[in-house]
């Protein structure tokens, strides 16, 4: 199995503007890419330029500007050059989808912060040290880095990446590992029902709160987004050192932000792996619950439009995406596969509507948002739990059907 490892580097002053310039002309070589790609589809009879042609052009690109092309890494590059590819591609599938297609843009510098090597010794060399913390990594054009190395490194590493996030760089890891041995079993299974009142209900009845994080932080955010904003009214050619204060003020609020939902999610998922054999959830479409309501035209008033609860909506979708669902289970799903676990997911429609008494469907079972009263024979209980019922129902079903 494949595992990733995100590793803190500590570069000196020197290795810092090293890398900047690596992003940089990796940014300029993306950007370049992409012209060649628009001119091509505007002016030769809309034929597209595929990734081989453009591979093949780096050799006498490096040699043009070779102190800003040549100094880097060819498959660093190459890699680059791939991951326009892969947009492109992704771009006609949603166009042939009938989706937003969405074009590949250009990158701005401060946009682009990862490049990736697809080989460890190819431009990059993994440098660790049993049982010593002074790991280093080397990187062409830059030279040795020191990492600290929190955790052991298991397995043969197969690729490398370097990012910046705000002001601090990473290396990412991927190494080939042999299928840890699965834990003990337990004899348990739970289905869960994931919310917003409750980040996580279970059928045992148990509720894991929900932290609300981004909420948290909604005032010291829009105290720093103000900020910024009040400095981007300046031209870009005017900007001082004030605006690159102030952006790097967001960017490390929603850093955090974001590292204590990971952290969240990762210790909630390892909870529930560890005690259960399967898990069983609802199998939610989390792109399609926070889109925004489509506008109604009001067809007495040209132009005008009719009230669709577009504020309301707005709420609940920061709620929905604040919660971290989507992050949460697919943590949830690598656990479960390291461990030797089952995860289940299921159709989520009438799982909070059903009494897991008797059957019946009705949207009247469910008078309130908490409470859950069956019409038909009185059962009564939190909403959310009854969900995680009929969950892990639906999912012990699926698992009977489909024998492993």
């Amino acid at each position: 199995m494949i595992r990733a490892y995100k590793f803190l580097m500590r570069p000196t002053v020197g290795q810092q503007v090293a890398l900047g310039e690596m992003l940089r002309d990796h940014c300029s070589l993306y950007n370049g890419a992409l012209q060649e790609r628009r001119d091509a589809y505007r002016h030769t009879s809309k034929n597209t330029v595929r990734y081989g042609q453009q591979s093949a052009q780096l050799k006498d690109i490096r040699a043009f500007d070779p102190e800003r092309q040549g100094r880097w890494s060819f498959s660093s590059q190459q890699a680059t050059l791939r991951r326009l590819d892969k947009a492109f591609a992704a771009f006609f599938r949603r166009v042939r989808a009938g989706e937003k297609p969405g074009y590949p843009r250009f990158r701005g510098v401060n946009w682009f912060d990862t490049v990736d090597f697809p080989k460890d010794g190819d431009g990059c060399r993994w440098d660790s040290t049993p049982h010593d913390r002074a790991t280093r990594v080397r990187f062409q054009g830059v030279g040795h880095v020191r990492v600290h190395q929190h955790r052991a490194l298991v397995g043969k590493v197969k690729t490398v990446s370097v990012k910046r996030e705000g002001r601090k760089w990473f290396v990412i890891l991927t190494a080939e590992q042999p299928q840890p041995e699965p834990l003990p079993k337990t004899g348990s299974v739970v289905g869960i029902d994931l919310g917003i009142a409750n980040f996580l209900a279970d059928s045992g009845g148990e509720f894991v709160p929900n932290p609300r994080h981004q909420r948290r932080a909604a005032a010291k955010l829009e105290a720093a987004q103000q900020a910024l904003s009040r400095f981007g009214r300046v031209r870009r050619d005017k900007r001082t050192k004030n605006h690159q204060r102030a952006v790097e003020e967001v960017a490390t609020l929603h850093g955090k932000v974001r590292r204590q939902r990971l952290d969240h999610a990762h210790k909630t998922a390892l909870r529930l792996v560890r005690e259960h054999d399967l898990i069983a959830h609802e199998d939610l479409k989390i792109r399609n619950m926070s889109k925004a309501p489509t506008p109604k035209p009001d067809p007495n008033t040209p132009g005008g439009f009719l009230p669709n609860g577009a504020a309301a909506k707005a709420q609940l979708n920061h709620s929905i995406n604040d919660a971290g669902w989507g992050v949460f289970l697919t943590i949830l799903h690598a656990k479960a596969e390291s461990a030797g676990r089952e995860v289940i997911a299921v159709d989520p429609r009438n799982t909070s509507r059903t009494c897991p008494e008797c059957g019946h469907v009705a949207k009247e079972n469910r008078p309130t948002q908490e409470k859950f009263h069956c019409a038909s024979c009185g059962y009564q209980a939190h909403a959310d739990t009854v969900g995680a019922l009929n969950v892990l129902r639906a999912g012990l079903v699926r698992r009977d059907a489909n024998p492993a």
